[in-house]
């Protein structure tokens, strides 16, 4: 359906973001301070875990806890709760939800590039394009303090992903649609944008990591996570990390659970457009796995589903993931689509290029309760920075990247003109962040001595070292 709101004029809508600013001044992103009866992060952390398997609770509050920066890894809850209970300035578009360093990578688009793009969007949902840029902030701030890094060097990398997001989102306010659509940074574009700022070393490293992002496939991952067992391909159990369907229940739990998953292909099959319907058909089952997952997912239903095609040198291994609602969703109102395909659409909108086997489906659970699931290719050449090995410059040029790659993704989604209009020329912007991203990262470090003060008390479980 093409416009018909009025607001297709260029004028008119930098008009709108120039407008914001009344109620939403560039220099109030600078603040934070917590709400009054702010909710205890720990309680909200709980409340997120109510619906997870309670027997890997304990891997998630482990992991969470080796550090402030994990931790901000695992509460995407927290801060959007935080980010809720201020003022915004209310050019919306889709977020990521949870735009931290760590959720950014490289990964094989279907044309077989190594593309640079977001690559988690479980909590993806529409909101104030700032929550996002302010949540990717103070992840440098924290990673920052993680390596060591003097608060100068720490301000220059939030400064510089403010500017770069900023002057990108006008870039991209002066494209065409189909230009913008078209955006996205592949490896060499990588070297040509930033090979004077990366250096001779960083940029062997970085030809290095493509190298061995190329190597993490489906054919890789089979070799690595599957065995012959009896003479037929099983998946090699790595408990509690990864364990195999028959190690998990006994015969007829197992038939059952794996007559619920081929159910759930069966209807994901229908979310994928009619060409990738026919590679998917050219596959069939072998073996499932539950795999623990991430930081923030731990304990959330993650199956790993082995298929093969022509024949045992020719597999495809998928992520069945569930999804659940996001931290972003307003509460206490309904979902409008599964949560599934919420997951699926935000990937689709804000990626430059999505996994050809990307899609969805819903089931009912063994307690008769629905569950919505997204699925996904395990691996295709997905590699990410080592953030912790990275020095004061790496960390700016990176999370300069990483806020170009976002700004492209809320254009493709929000009114970039409005938004280029609000944030300006000046870096009066990028200055605010600097000032909330030190402050919200102070607020982590005690959210963080809290959580692991409630695990030395014993008020939560954990399991250290998995």
């Amino acid at each position: 359906m093409t416009r018909t709101d009025g607001k297709a004029n260029p004028a008119g809508r930098a008009a709108d973001g120039r407008a914001a600013r009344k109620t939403a001044p560039l220099a109030g992103h600078a603040s934070w301070q917590p709400a009054a009866g702010r909710a205890d992060p720990i309680a909200l952390l709980t409340s997120d875990e109510g619906d997870r398997l309670p027997e890997l609770l304990p891997i998630r509050h482990a992991r969470m806890a080796v550090s402030p920066l994990a931790f901000l890894r695992g509460s995407a809850i927290v801060m959007a709760a935080d980010l809720a209970s201020g003022g915004n300035s209310g050019l919306i578009t889709q977020l990521c939800g949870d735009a931290h360093l760590f959720n950014f990578g490289v990964y094989a688009s279907p044309e077989r590039r190594l593309v640079f793009d977001l690559n988690d969007f479980d909590e993806t949902f529409t909101g104030p394009f700032e929550w996002d840029v302010k949540r990717l902030a103070a992840s440098i701030a924290l990673a920052g303090r993680a390596n060591g890094f003097k608060r100068k060097d720490r301000a220059a990398a939030v400064r510089f992903a403010g500017r770069r997001y900023r002057e990108a989102m006008a870039e991209f306010a002066a494209m065409r649609e189909l230009d913008l659509w078209y955006a996205s940074v592949d490896v060499e574009e990588l070297r040509r944008q930033f090979g004077d700022q990366i250096g001779k070393s960083r940029l062997a490293r970085l030809n290095k990591a493509g190298a061995k992002a190329r190597t993490r496939t489906s054919l890789q991952a089979y070799r690595k996570l599957t065995a012959l067992v009896d003479g037929e391909r099983r998946i090699v159990a790595d408990p509690p990390l990864l364990v195999p369907v028959q190690d998990l229940l006994p015969d007829v739990g197992r038939k059952q659970l794996e007559s619920q998953i081929q159910v759930l292909l069966d209807g994901y099959r229908d979310s994928l457009a009619e060409d990738r319907k026919r590679l998917f058909d050219a596959f069939h089952f072998v073996d499932l796995a539950r795999k623990v997952v991430g930081v923030g997912s731990v304990g959330t239903r993650c199956w790993i589903v082995l298929l093969t095609g022509r024949d045992d040198e020719d597999p495809l291994l998928l992520q069945v993931k569930e999804a659940g609602r996001s931290v972003l969703a307003p509460a206490g109102v309904p979902s409008e689509v599964p949560e599934g395909r919420r997951v699926v659409n935000g990937q689709r909108l804000m990626q430059a290029a999505s996994d050809i086997f990307l899609g969805w489906h819903s089931i009912p659970g063994f307690d008769g309760k629905t569950r919505d699931f997204y699925v996904r290719q395990l691996r295709d050449w997905k590699g990410g920075a080592v953030v912790e090995e990275m020095d004061p410059t790496g960390m700016r040029v990176y999370g300069g990247l990483c806020a170009w790659t976002l700004a492209r993704a809320h254009a493709r989604c929000g009114d970039r003109i409005a938004i280029a209009s609000y944030l300006g020329s000046s870096d009066k912007f990028d200055q605010a962040l600097v000032e909330f991203a030190e402050s919200y990262a102070d607020q982590t470090e005690a959210d963080h001595a809290e959580f692991v003060r409630a695990i030395e008390e014993g008020r939560l479980s954990s399991e250290p070292g998995i």
